[in-house]
């Protein structure tokens, strides 16, 4: 009796605990992701794993977990004994790796142009507009949301799996940077100038147009990426001065 009583006892199910603790390390992920894209955790910043902690409400476990996924993706530095850092790309590191994005945004044009779905286009229409809609507002945050889910659906449309691959593991390193790149109005004004030629191109079905703006507006976004951090070098050189 005793043997059957054990065997039909309640067991907890084996991969509940498994699917909790992936939720929890994928929102920390994300949170700590969206903080370092918006600013919130300047490039150089070293972290604080007790403020971080009690922002997100969790523990160290879960914290480190994700710092690590987030220094394979090089947004954070992790040095031994020195805790981590958000990573600072240098001018030489940036300028290269926003030549490499814009050839792979530009790829992924001319491929879209051929195998987008009419619903593929209704839905970046849709975000375009919202997007417009964000700017009229000055909601940075949306604009940057909307913007980067465009060029996503672009990605996704390109339909080929190992550019998507590529394209996703570049684009993370560019995020805060591409994010940044608005911060002055008439840059912004000019990315919404750029994405109305954008969906004009896809409408037409032009991929080799489409190509054209996707590579330049990329290479514009690295030249005010650059900018805005040698402002920013200025100010801190003379802070130490």
């Amino acid at each position: 009796m005793q043997n059957s009583d054990i065997d039909a006892g309640l067991t907890p199910p084996p991969l509940m605990p498994k699917v909790e603790r992936q939720r929890l390390h994928d929102t920390v992920v994300e949170h700590i992701r969206r903080f370092i894209v918006e600013g919130v955790l300047e490039p150089g910043k070293k972290l604080n794993e007790r403020e971080l902690c009690e922002t997100l409400g969790i523990s160290r476990t879960p914290l480190r977990e994700a710092l690590k996924v987030l220094a394979a993706e090089g947004l954070i530095d992790i040095e031994p004994n020195r805790g981590a850092s958000v990573s600072k790309m240098s001018e030489a590191e940036l300028r290269e790796t926003f030549e490499l994005m814009s050839g792979l945004e530009a790829f992924s044009g001319e491929l879209a142009a051929e195998r987008m779905t009419a619903t593929e286009l209704t839905e970046i229409k849709a975000l375009h507009y919202a997007m417009l809609a964000c700017r009229a507002q000055n909601d940075l945050a949306g604009y940057y949301s909307r913007n980067q889910a465009i060029h996503d659906k672009i990605n996704e449309a390109a339909r080929n799996s190992a550019l998507r691959q590529t394209y996703i593991a570049v684009n993370r390193r560019l995020q805060a940077l591409r994010f940044r790149s608005n911060f002055q109005i008439p840059k912004w004004d000019s990315a919404i100038h750029d994405h109305d030629d954008m969906l004009k191109a896809l409408e037409a079905r032009d991929g080799k147009r489409l190509s054209a703006i996707l590579r330049q507006h990329l290479l514009d976004k690295r030249d005010a990426v650059l900018q805005v951090q040698s402002r920013e070098d200025a100010a801190a050189a003379k802070l130490k001065a």
